[in-house]
């Protein structure tokens, strides 16, 4: 009897799996924190004989190569994918024996990438699973834009082609077990998502499989969105090997060296949720929850290498963000501190703070703003740091626009005045809202989800217009 076990890596919107029988099991696309998949086995009693990886990822730094390393299995990846290590190269068709009666097959399904290679878990010659990485998704396919711009469309009219050889080779009852697709941004804008799916739903919903490859392909490029600028780090890490991973906790710092790191330019980060943070902070450092998307969004905004050191409530709360850093390469906090953020302060300095508000609250600032005698310091201002796609859905009248992966360098375009930070829900406000307030900005966050601004009064419909 076979298992699959399924691995969620929430911040970054991804699963990995450990799949195997009574003795041994394969793990497929590990994440850079091993000792998971390693716990996974254990629990299940089994060694793992295989690693298999789907493709270079370009969202998280693998762990393949160290769980191989460490297992003494095989590790199995996609032949045309150019690498600076020892593995154990996979084609089309190529078979690898898992347990007593259990099989791995390599289906070659280019289009994520242009090596992309899915593996079919088979039991007894029988089709039981189906690991797909970034081709078939739940409701979608993986975006196809992230190797090269001129090879977009032909990845694009591949993903159709690999779907269909996928739903061709496997019967309907065969679950569809994929990388990405939990909220990644290695995922199409196409997707229906949800938690689970077979071949047989995949057929009814997913445009890959229902559509003709023209359209499918029109619909596709159309959704495709913003790539996180970390992207561009993970894959010739991947290639070249990515180093075993030191969690060990960073060293403590004191006041004196925030300010210091502070005045050195460094990036000091504020994991505590937003209320928080807005309550009472230390004067120039930046909020990224550590329960929000925290590696995406940091590893995102970030310049690539500069020294990060982490403030938090608890040792824990560094431990857990440390962990998710790590999954995106950012893998040595500078420093850290946790506890009371007084302790944060030097003597005699205080902690910053801004307001906070919902929408209803600046539908009355704006009617106040209109009332009154002009003073620019006070002129509100509605920045919105949403995504392209989410404007064009609809937008506060009179807003600025300005995505939040590109405010750092572009504050100095957001007019003079109160600035009113708002995004869907208030994660990226906050983020937003600790940029502006770090560069000397006065600044209201709205917590608040984006269907009120609706019930304000304060939206409008259709295309945004220009962006600022």
């Amino acid at each position: 009897m076979f298992f699959v076990d399924t691995l969620e890596f929430e911040g970054l919107g991804n699963r990995s799996y450990l799949a195997g029988g009574d003795a041994t099991a394969v793990a497929v696309d590990p994440p850079r924190d091993i000792d998971q998949v390693i716990a996974a086995a254990a629990r299940r009693g089994v060694r793992i004989t295989h690693v298999a990886e789907t493709h270079l990822h370009n969202d998280y730094v693998t762990g393949g190569l160290e769980l191989a390393r460490l297992t003494g299995a095989h590790y199995l990846v996609p032949a045309a994918a150019a690498v600076s290590f020892a593995r154990t190269p996979v084609t089309d068709g190529d078979t690898v024996q898992v347990d007593e009666g259990l099989a791995l097959r390599a289906l070659a399904t280019p289009g994520h990438t242009p090596h992309h290679t899915s593996y079919i878990l088979e039991e007894d010659g029988r089709g039981v699973a189906a690991f797909t990485g970034g081709s078939l998704l739940i409701g979608g396919v993986g975006r196809p834009d992230l190797v090269e711009p001129r090879l977009t469309e032909q990845l694009a009219r591949a993903q159709h082609a690999s779907a269909h050889r996928l739903a061709d080779t496997l019967a309907d009852e065969v679950p569809v077990l994929p990388t990405h697709g939990f909220g990644s941004f290695c995922s199409s804008g196409s997707g229906a998502g949800g938690g689970a799916s077979t071949i047989g739903a995949e057929r009814l919903m997913n445009a890959a499989l229902t559509r003709d490859v023209d359209s499918f392909v029109t619909e596709l490029l159309a959704g495709l969105d913003d790539v996180p600028a970390y992207y561009a780090h993970m894959g010739p890490a991947n290639a070249a090997g990515p180093a075993p991973l030191d969690l060990t906790p960073p060293r403590p710092a004191d006041a004196g060296e925030l300010a210091a790191r502070l005045a050195a330019g460094e990036w000091v980060v504020d994991l505590r949720d937003r209320v928080a943070f807005a309550r009472g902070h230390l004067a120039g450092s930046l909020n990224f929850e550590e329960e929000g998307k925290l590696a995406t969004y940091l590893a995102w905004l970030i310049p690539w290498g500069k020294p990060v050191t982490l403030l938090g409530s608890t040792p824990e709360q560094i431990t857990r963000a440390q962990r998710e850093l790590a999954r995106v390469g950012i893998d040595r906090p500078a420093a850290a501190a946790t506890g009371d953020p007084r302790t944060w302060v030097r003597e005699g300095e205080t902690l910053a703070a801004f307001p906070r508000a919902t929408f209803a609250g600046l539908a009355a600032a704006r009617a106040a703003d209109g009332e009154d005698s002009g003073n620019t310091d006070e002129d509100v201002v509605v920045l919105d740091v949403r995504r392209d796609s989410e404007r064009a859905a609809g937008y506060v009248a009179g807003s600025v626009h300005i995505p939040v992966h590109e405010l750092r360098d572009r504050i100095a375009q957001v007019p003079p005045g109160a600035v009113w930070v708002h995004c869907a829900g208030g994660m990226r406000a906050a983020i937003a809202a600790s940029l502006l307030d770090a560069a000397g900005r006065r600044v209201v966050a709205v917590d608040d989800g984006f269907d009120a601004a609706e019930r304000a009064g304060l939206t409008v419909a259709g295309p945004a217009g220009a962006r600022v």
